[in-house]
């Protein structure tokens, strides 16, 4: 059954692109055709594609890989949060801070720094401090939570980037790139699609249209974290089953074993009345 059809995609306005004199020529074969000085977006085109890019993501999920989500564009910001949350995902929604991923432990160090200043207010060390420092460390603190709250459990770099307009997050994709990071982005007409490896050609402007698709990725890596679920439990219930089977044979093995020794001693008793009544 397919995520997303041609139908949601166009009442979400998927299809619109940009104006014809801002298309980037890399995008003509997912262009339909041109209405009013505006390319058309083949929607027919972006179905297949989204269903390709969940498929992929599925099995992230399942393989419990973690993807980060990168929009920073005001109409895809709240969208783009909460449905990485829904997933358990990280996600970057403020500005890039440049080298996150190339310089992947600098970032790290900020995220213990956030977790230093938390330990100091538990532990009482803050309320020792002059209001001046007292001040200071809470604003760094907040300035760390807006920039680095939402990747605080991104341990070691992700397994693949989804980005929300690919122009606009171009350093992101570039340090993908440069890590051979798998890059998924919704791909607008005025975009470079080439440095992306799952294109899903889309209107990246509209926050409906990013909803949609957003929608049908996430419900992808929804599925494959319930599958991941299960699996892990039925592993444990085989190992539990496992368990009894083994105490079971275990038990059989100390049983024969005591037979036998038994009737080894009857078979030496009965030896030695004979023995004795033959004298």
């Amino acid at each position: 059954m397919s995520r997303v059809n041609f139908d949601q995609l166009l009442e979400a306005g998927v299809h619109f692109g940009h104006l014809k004199r801002k298309w980037n020529p890399a995008m003509a074969p997912y262009i339909f055709m041109e209405r009013n000085g505006i390319h058309i977006i083949d929607l027919y085109k972006t179905v297949a594609k989204v269903e390709e890019a969940a498929e992929v993501m599925k099995n992230l999920a399942k393989q419990g890989k973690k993807v980060l989500f990168v929009a920073t564009k005001k109409q895809a910001k709240q969208v783009v949060a909460d449905k990485a949350a829904s997933v358990g995902m990280p996600y970057v929604i403020e500005r890039w801070p440049g080298g996150m991923l190339t310089n992947f432990p600098t970032i790290r160090k900020a995220i213990k720094k956030m977790a230093t200043i938390d330990k100091m207010t538990k532990d009482g060390t803050f309320d020792n401090l002059s209001k001046r420092e007292k001040l200071q460390i809470t604003r760094q603190r907040a300035k760390l939570e807006k920039t680095l709250g939402s990747i605080v459990d991104l341990t070691r770099l992700p397994s693949a980037l989804f980005v929300v307009d690919v122009m606009k997050e171009h350093i992101a994709v570039r340090e993908a790139n440069r890590l051979g990071i798998p890059v998924f982005g919704m791909v607008d007409t005025n975009s470079d699609p080439s440095n992306i490896d799952y294109v899903i050609p889309a209107n990246d402007d509209a926050t409906k249209s990013v909803e949609v698709i957003l929608g049908a990725i996430c419900e992808a890596m929804n599925e494959g974290l319930q599958e991941r679920k299960a699996e892990k439990v039925d592993a444990e219930a085989a190992g539990e089953g496992e368990a009894p089977k083994r105490e079971r044979k275990a038990k059989a093995a100390k049983k024969e074993r005591t037979k036998k020794e038994d009737d080894e001693a009857l078979n030496a008793n009965i030896a030695g009345k004979f023995a004795k009544d033959e004298e």
